[in-house]
């Protein structure tokens, strides 16, 4: 997601998710790169300060998140029902 600025945050950034355990690193080792942005940094999710940092290192960020949320996505919601089970008019 784009932040700009929101609710006068002060940031220009992408929130993202990352990896279970990885946000806490981020956050720790890269202050001035990574935030924990509201509603979502509960969650995992990390901001990113666009102005900290390079065009090649965002897009990393962004496809490995992009493949975190496709690896949850890619499950079925629903357990496909058996041929014999379904009933026909």
């Amino acid at each position: 997601m784009f932040a700009n600025n929101h609710h006068n945050d002060g940031h220009i950034a992408v929130w993202i998710p990352v990896a279970s355990g990885l946000q806490a690193t981020l956050l720790k080792t890269e202050p001035g790169k990574f935030f924990m942005p509201p509603y979502v940094g509960v969650r995992g999710w990390v901001g990113i300060e666009l102005d900290a940092v390079s065009d090649e290192e965002l897009g990393y960020h962004l496809c490995e998140a992009w493949r975190l949320i496709r690896r949850r996505c890619s499950r079925p919601l629903l357990p496909l029902a058996d041929e014999s089970e379904r009933t026909h008019d």
